[in-house]
């Protein structure tokens, strides 16, 4: 059996969302599907809500504009949810281009809505994949991120 919701979105991107095959247009026959890959009912119903939300979250435009030289300040439920190391992860993003403010603060937001105490760092490049795929213009950005996901180097943290 999987083990949690992301391994779900991640089944979902890998199937479908990356490629031409489409998925089930209705729900209950998506979610039969993801129940015969050894998806948990529970772990389905939490993965289908997150992208929903994440879709309903793409018109964002209430972060303010950065300024030059902020910096994000995390808080203290987010340091215990991404680590020093998933936080340096989004800060090289954010410095590399990949991931502007507003994706930057999507992809918190979405961290969060997971239910687990912790997110990985391997999730929380799952997570900042499917946040670019969903904004309009950061295709560029997104193929920058699958090719991170999928090659075999590590991401230079400095």
């Amino acid at each position: 059996m999987n083990e949690n919701m992301v391994d779900v979105l991640i089944y979902l991107y890998e199937n479908y969302l990356d490629g031409d095959a489409r998925p089930p247009i209705d729900q209950d026959e998506l979610e039969a599907e993801l129940s015969r890959a050894g998806f948990s009912n529970g772990e389905i119903r939490h993965a289908l809500t997150w992208l929903d939300e994440l879709a309903s979250h793409m018109d964002a435009t209430e972060y303010p504009p950065r300024t030059a030289g902020a910096m994000r300040v995390y808080t203290p439920g987010e340091c215990a949810k991404l680590d020093i190391e998933a936080r340096g992860l989004l800060l090289f993003l954010e410095q590399s281009g990949i991931l502007d403010p507003l994706s930057r603060e999507l992809v918190v937001d979405r961290a969060m809505a997971i239910q687990q105490t912790a997110v990985s760092v391997d999730e929380l490049k799952w997570v900042v994949l499917l946040v670019l795929m969903n904004r309009p213009g950061r295709e560029s950005a997104h193929s920058q991120m699958e090719e991170l996901i999928y090659s075999d180097a590590p991401a230079q943290l400095h």
